[in-house]
């Protein structure tokens, strides 16, 4: 997987990431950088780490399941990004106005779950895990940051538009995998 195959990886993963963080900004009743930061660090940390340990607890399977990778990553990143469209289309949910670490672990933990999915798929695919890593923990924090200031300024019209530009991202991702494996041996 290039590096362009991982920043646009990256991008669809920090959708959910951001559409989260514009509710955040939505909720937030004044404007400061320090809560861009926070959403940043807990979002784009989260999205770096659960691709590491995906990986790391999918190269324990990687020779037993090498047949059928492919596969895999089609199916998880299909699941995932189908999930994140049917999510768009969605009631949107209430989110707390607190930045503190009560209120962002279990946000970041929620939206980097689908990152950890991903991770299990690096271990079958050529990718430069640490290059990964960076690009998701840095796309992620910029993208999040960037997400509370536009919740703050416009309020909550992009947050369903993200959501299911990150679910097609996916999905044209895992349809992409699967033919180069299908049809041209990669």
């Amino acid at each position: 997987m290039g590096i362009f195959e991982l920043l646009f990886l990256a991008v669809g993963l920090a959708m959910d990431a951001f559409a989260v963080s514009v509710c955040k900004g939505l909720s937030a009743k004044e404007y400061r950088l320090r809560h861009s930061l926070t959403a940043g660090a807990y979002f784009g940390g989260f999205q770096a780490l659960m691709p590491l340990l995906g990986w790391l607890l999918g190269s324990q399977f990687e020779s037993v399941i090498k047949s059928i990778d492919h596969w895999i990553a089609f199916g998880l990143l299909g699941l995932i990004g189908a999930n994140m469209v049917r999510e768009a289309f969605g009631k949107a949910e209430e989110v707390n106005a607190s930045f503190s670490p009560k209120a962002m672990l279990p946000l970041a933990v929620a939206t980097s779950i689908d990152a950890l999915a991903v991770g299990v798929t690096f271990a079958f695919l050529d990718v430069n895990i640490w290059l990964a890593v960076a690009l998701i923990g840095g796309v992620t924090f910029a993208i999040s940051a960037a997400g509370v200031k536009v919740g703050n300024v416009f309020g909550a019209r992009f947050q369903s538009k993200a959501e299911l530009a990150g679910g097609i991202i996916l999905i044209l991702l895992g349809v992409k995998i699967l033919i180069e494996h299908l049809f041209f041996g990669g």
